[in-house]
Parts: structure tokens; sequence; C-alpha cells
């Protein structure tokens, strides 16, 4: 299944959560099918496998439909209570900068005021002159957890989207002693969606297509088998230090071909236009503003 959330263009409703009917005919408003449901999608993979259950339902029903032409989407996690990223989690990646490759994974975050739509327009911040893309696949936790063993991980998952981890590499790289928070967390640097992918309705996720186009130009291409450090093994090391809730984000690194180490390097600017692809996952496109 793919969930997403949503907002009406006429109706002013609020955010609702649906389920994309087959070949994108249209969305299910999961409110209007079972008035129980929830209308943010943290709330909804609260309910568990209850949530799960009616949107197959209604799924199956094809009651409820919404025009794609009469609906907004949103990143299909808003507000979550974290977003966890990956940072040199491709070999490939690790190769470009002549960089080892880490023994065990590099976690850093962005706050989650960074999230914006899969079609939203990302905002260039006056204060830096070095913003650069990555595209990322990215999962969302499904189900409560510490501690937990890799081989329970993917059961904790809900399912998988694109992100776009947008960097400020001056105050990645130079600034701010060089911890790298603030030059990953400018308002609009997260970029989420179009759907969650349900962990089940993906064959290997391990095994996807990756890419970046800028102003239609390929700049990233690789693919997921080149992650150093693979769901399950996020999963698990991530709940060693802090317990993992419905709605988390995780962020899980990039490949090679972002700007920074282009010779000469290569950074956004207004006007560009920048797609994540990952099959299977789908595409995210954003505008530089």
């Amino acid at each position: 299944m793919k969930l997403v959330q949503f907002c009406r263009h006429a109706d002013g409703s609020g955010v609702r959560v649906g389920v994309e009917q087959a070949g994108g005919q249209g969305v299910i408003d999961l409110k209007a099918f079972d008035p129980s449901m929830p209308t943010t999608m943290r709330e909804f993979l609260e309910t568990g496998e209850k949530g799960m259950e009616c949107a197959q339902r209604a799924l199956s029903s094809g009651q409820c439909v919404v025009a794609r032409s009469e609906l907004k989407l949103l990143s299909p996690i808003t507000a979550p209570e974290k977003v966890v990223c990956v940072g040199m989690n491709y070999r490939d990646h690790c190769l470009e900068q002549n960089a080892p490759i880490p023994a065990e994974p590099i976690i850093f975050s962005k706050f989650p005021s960074a999230i914006t739509g899969p079609y939203d327009d990302i905002v260039l911040p006056d204060e830096s002159q070095e913003v650069d893309w990555e595209v990322e696949l990215a999962f969302v936790i499904g189900r409560k957890g510490k501690h937990i063993k890799e081989e329970d991980a993917l059961s904790h998952v809900a399912g998988f989207t694109v992100a776009n981890d947008v960097s400020a590499r001056d105050w990645q790289m130079k600034r701010n002693g060089k911890q790298w928070l603030l030059g990953k967390t400018f308002d609009t640097f997260c970029p989420l969606g179009p759907a969650l992918v349900t962990t089940g309705s993906v064959k290997d996720v391990h095994k996807l297509g990756i890419r970046c186009l800028v102003n239609g130009a390929m700049v990233q291409e690789s693919n997921t088998e080149q992650m150093i450090f693979r769901t399950e093994k996020l999963v698990a090391w991530v709940s060693q230090f802090v317990t993992l809730v419905p709605g988390d984000v995780f962020l899980t690194g990039t490949p090679p071909g972002v700007g920074v180490f282009r010779k000469p390097p290569v950074f956004l600017k207004k006007g560009d236009v920048v797609e994540c692809q990952i099959d299977e996952i789908g595409a995210i496109r954003n505008t530089l503003v």
C-alpha cells in the first residue's frame, strides 16, 4: 500500500490520511471511510494493525475517493518525535571523498521543523551560499521499541519514502564547530514523499535504483545495495540509545554525486528544480526559491 497525508484544495477540512489507488487514480480518505480513524499519519501509525487493516479494507472498497486534482499531497509524516539521519552510509559516496568505510553508523539529526512536502519549495537561506542536494531512502517507524534486535527490526518499520537531505555545506563543514546540525536543519531542508510505501509492498528495499536530477540533469545515480548499514542494522543500532516510536523518520544516507565534491563545487541557486527518485518508492520534485 501507498499511504499519504493530504489536504483538499477546496473545503479547508485540514490534514487527512489516505491510501493511494493503483495507478495513482485517486486517494481514499480514511477518515471518510471510517470516522474512527485519526487525521494525521503519526496518529494513524500509533493505531498499529487496526489502522493498516482499515486502510486495506478502504482500498478494497473503492469508496470515499478524492481525485488527485482536488488535493495537495503533504509530507507523508509531519511533526515526528525524531528525524534520525545517517552519514557516510554508501560505499560509493565514501569513495568519492576518499573517506574510510565507517565501522559503525554515523548518526546525526534534523529538527522535525525542517520537513516539507514532496512538491513544496525549498527556501534558500540568506545565511548560506553553499546549499547542496542529497537524495536518500527514508523509512518511518511504525511500532514502539527499545533495544530492538536486527531480526525483529523490519516489524518496527511502517514503510519507506523518498527524502532530500538538503545541506548547507558552509554551516555543515566550516561553521558551528563543524557540528552538522545547523547546516542540515534550515526550514524546508527535509522534503519527504510522495507516499509512505508499506514495508511488505517493497520486494527488496536494498536493491533499488536511486537518483537525483537538478534541472533535468542527472547528478546522482546509484543503488541502495551500496548502503553500508541497512535498515535492520540502523533500527537495532539507534534503539540502543533511544526509544523509537511510531512516526520517527530515518534518512539512510546518500550516494555519490553531491555538489560539494564536484570539481569545481556546484551549489543550488534560486529557480533550480531538484528531483529525487527511488524505484518502487516514488519521486519528489522541489523548486529552490
